[in-house]
């Protein structure tokens, strides 16, 4: 029997351009301020649009800081002054972002990729359950939560859900921005400053907690062969200028 990771490299990609035409992607090195890369994914995201540009991922990690989604709720904001909030045009409610964790910023054109917005979430989730199995992490789904979830367990103890990875766009003229986070080694104290995605019951995790010494190259790694899986070829780009 396949395990899942060589099953995904055997099957065509699930989200295809029809020309194949590689994705763009690109490494920040150095932490970007958060208003930055809102600015210059942007206007990326506009040059898509307009044919001027190609689509990118963007990897990058963040000063600390919180932000918060469409659906925001205003109690859910638990240490205002703990750290910066921005708001922002991506789904979902309040998040932390901050060293340690990969954030993938994805813009894609998805008028060449069936014009789907449920596919483009579910390969999304795809992607990130791909490259965790590369560490031997299942992640999971759970309906009416969005993100990727791991079970936990512990002898007499009830199991338990962490969040290892959260997932909130927005589509602009078909296509998309901001993207997915990967907690790779975060503090993860300093998501004790909201209530994450405004689920209260469950907590977080990542790569570090769960005990696997994974490096952030690793991480990239291991995204970049899920995303080639699941969307197609990559090419080596430029990041965004910024500030």
């Amino acid at each position: 029997m396949l395990d899942h990771s060589l099953s995904l490299a055997l099957a065509p990609p699930l989200l295809p351009r029809p020309d194949g035409r590689p994705v763009g992607w690109a490494v920040s090195r150095a932490p970007v301020a958060y208003p930055d890369a809102v600015a210059a994914m942007e206007a990326r995201a506009a040059a898509i649009a307009e044919g001027t540009a190609g689509e990118l991922v963007w990897l990058l990690e963040h000063p600390p800081l919180y932000t918060a989604g469409v659906s925001a709720k205003p109690d859910d904001l638990v240490s205002p002054d703990r750290f910066p909030v921005f708001e922002s045009a991506r789904g979902g409610q309040y998040t932390y972002h901050g060293p340690g964790q990969r954030v993938a910023y994805v813009m894609l054109d998805l008028r060449e990729r069936g014009r789907d917005v449920r596919a483009f979430v579910t390969a999304l989730e795809a992607w990130i359950i791909d490259a965790l199995a590369a560490f031997n992490v299942e992640g999971q789904i759970r309906p009416g939560r969005v993100g990727v979830w791991v079970e936990r367990r512990a002898p007499g103890a009830p199991p338990r859900e962490d969040k290892i990875a959260a997932i909130g766009v927005r589509i602009r003229r078909w296509v998309s921005f901001h993207g997915v986070s990967l907690n790779v080694e975060p503090d993860l104290s300093h998501f004790e400053g909201i209530v994450p995605c405004g689920i209260r019951e469950h907590g977080v995790t990542s790569l570090v907690d769960l005990g696997l010494p994974v490096t952030m190259d690793e991480a990239d790694a291991a995204l970049k062969a899920s995303f080639r899986r699941i969307f197609g070829p990559v090419a080596e780009a430029e990041a965004p200028a910024t500030g």
